[in-house]
């Protein structure tokens, strides 16, 4: 029984061995997307160049 035992593990290792070897290669083969440009600023320049936001600190700068 230790026999079958060590054999089921052995037989589950390599199976999933070749299937984590066989997606490694089809995520290899898979074209990668080309670079986009970005029409929309990224991170706090969008937030920057919002409308609310340039109000903001309009309001801020005519305060006293």
């Amino acid at each position: 029984m230790h026999e079958d035992s060590r054999r089921s593990r052995t037989r589950s290792f390599l199976v999933g061995a070749a299937l984590g070897a066989s997606a490694a290669l089809a995520a290899a083969r898979r074209p990668r997307p080309k670079e986009r440009r970005r029409e929309n600023p990224a991170g706090l320049a969008a937030f920057e160049e919002a409308p609310c936001y340039r109000e903001l600190v309009e309001s801020e700068r005519s305060a006293p």
